[in-house]
C-alpha cells in the first residue's frame, strides 16, 4: 500500500493519507519532520489526535464520506513533539480509491514565506532586466555627451566656461562608473570552483576591519562542519562584503561609542524549502549587526536598485548581493529591528 505513496516524500508540503475515519495509512517525510515522529511510531493512529481541535478534521472526513464536497479547506493548529503547535491550512480531498482521503497541511508561516520568496525572485528578475536595459540606454548617449563637452572645452578661452564643461565631463564619468557597476554582474563570467564559506567570511572580515579599524568588532560564530560547495568565490566575497560594508556604515554612532559589532554566523539547515524548491541541506550565513536597523520606509524595498538608507549611498550594494547569491540558486532575507539587523544568505549544499 505504502509504495504507491512514495512520490509524496518529494513534496515540501505536509501530506497524510487516511481512511474515512481518520486512521493514518501514510505520512510523507515532510510531515514526519514537522511532527517530530517517525512513521513507525505514528503507526495506525488517528490523524485527528495531532490537532489541537480534532473535531474539525473529523467533521471534514464525515463530509467527504457523504460526498458533500470534492475538497474542503480550513485553518487549525498541528501538535508537534518538540515545538509549539504549528498553524496550518488544511486541505481535505477525496481520491479515486474508495475509503481513502488525502489531507494536505500547509504551514501558514511557511506559506507566507514562500509567497515572500516568490516576490523576491520575481522582483530580482525584473530588476535585472530593468538594470540591463536602463544601463545600455544611458551608456550610449553618455559617450557623446562627454565627447561633445571635451570638444567644446578645447574651443573655449574663458576659465569660467571651462569650469562648466569640466562639470559635464566629471558628471558623465560618474554616470559611466555607475553604469559599469550596474552591468558588471552580467558581463563577468561565472567562475565555478570549490568554495569554503569560512574563507569567504575571513576575507570579508579582514577587509572590513582594515577599513573600520576603531570601535568595531567582527565576531565569528562558525559551524566548522559545513562542507565545501561549488560556486563563484569572488562573487560570494563581493555579496557578503556589500552586506557587511552596509552594516559597518550603519554602525557609525556605535563605532564612535566603541561598541559596534558585526557577527558572521554559519549554520547548516536541513529539509528547507526556498525558491519553490525543497533542499535536503542548505547553508545559512547570517551577517548580524547591532545598529539602528533598516528604516521602515524602505524595509520592503531594500533589494530594489538605487534604494539606499544612507545619504550618498548608490543603492546598488544589496541589489548586486542578491544577484550574486541568486546565481548560486540561493536567496538573501532580511530581518531588522532597532538594535539588531540580520541578513540571512541561503545557498543549497550538495
Amino acid at each position: 500500500m505504502a509504495v504507491r505513496f512514495h512520490a509524496l516524500d518529494l513534496l515540501a508540503t505536509l501530506v497524510a493519507v487516511v481512511d474515512s475515519t481518520g486512521q493514518l495509512r501514510y505520512v510523507n517525510a515532510a510531515l514526519e519532520d514537522a511532527l517530530g515522529l517517525s512513521r513507525r511510531t505514528i503507526g495506525n493512529t488517528q490523524l485527528a489526535e495531532f490537532f489541537t481541535d480534532p473535531t474539525l478534521l473529523l467533521n471534514a472526513l464525515t463530509g467527504a464520506k457523504d460526498n458533500e464536497f470534492a475538497a474542503l479547506r480550513y485553518d487549525t493548529w498541528l501538535r508537534c513533539l518538540h515545538r509549539e503547535p504549528l498553524p496550518v491550512h488544511v486541505v481535505v480531498a477525496q481520491t479515486d480509491v474508495p475509503d481513502e482521503v488525502i489531507v494536505e497541511l500547509l504551514p501558514l508561516e511557511q506559506q507566507a514565506r514562500q509567497d515572500r520568496e516568490e516576490r523576491l525572485i520575481d522582483q530580482a528578475q525584473a530588476n535585472k532586466e530593468l538594470i540591463r536595459n536602463l544601463a545600455h540606454e544611458i551608456k550610449n548617449p553618455l559617450g557623446g555627451i562627454r565627447g561633445a563637452a571635451q570638444l567644446l572645452q578645447m574651443e573655449l578661452e574663458s576659465r569660467e566656461l571651462i569650469e562648466y564643461t569640466q562639470v559635464i565631463i566629471h558628471e558623465a564619468d560618474r554616470l559611466q562608473t555607475l553604469v559599469d557597476r550596474l552591468l558588471a554582474p552580467h558581463r563577468r563570467p561565472h567562475v565555478v570552483g570549490d568554495v569554503n564559506i569560512h574563507e569567504v567570511c575571513e576575507r570579508v572580515r579582514a577587509l572590513i576591519l582594515a577599513e573600520f579599524p576603531k570601535g568595531l568588532r567582527v565576531v565569528r560564530d562558525y559551524d566548522t562542519s559545513l562542507p565545501e560547495f561549488r560556486g563563484d568565490r569572488e562573487q560570494l566575497i563581493q555579496a557578503v562584503l556589500n552586506i557587511a560594508h552596509n552594516a559597518a556604515q550603519a554602525l557609525a554612532q556605535r563605532r564612535e561609542a566603541g561598541d559596534a559589532c558585526i557577527t558572521f554566523k554559519t549554520r547548516v539547515t536541513r529539509q528547507i524549502t526556498f525558491g519553490k524548491q525543497r533542499y535536503r541541506l542548505a547553508l545559512e550565513l547570517h551577517v548580524i549587526d547591532n545598529g539602528p536597523g533598516v528604516p521602515d520606509s524602505i524595509k520592503d524595498r531594500i533589494f530594489y536598485p538605487l534604494v539606499s538608507g544612507r545619504d550618498g549611498g548608490s543603492g546598488l550594494g544589496l541589489t548586486l548581493a542578491q544577484t550574486f547569491v541568486q546565481q548560486h540558486h540561493g536567496l538573501i532575507e532580511c530581518d531588522s529591528v532597532a538594535g539588531r539587523t540580520d541578513f540571512k544568505i541561503l545557498i543549497p549544499l550538495p
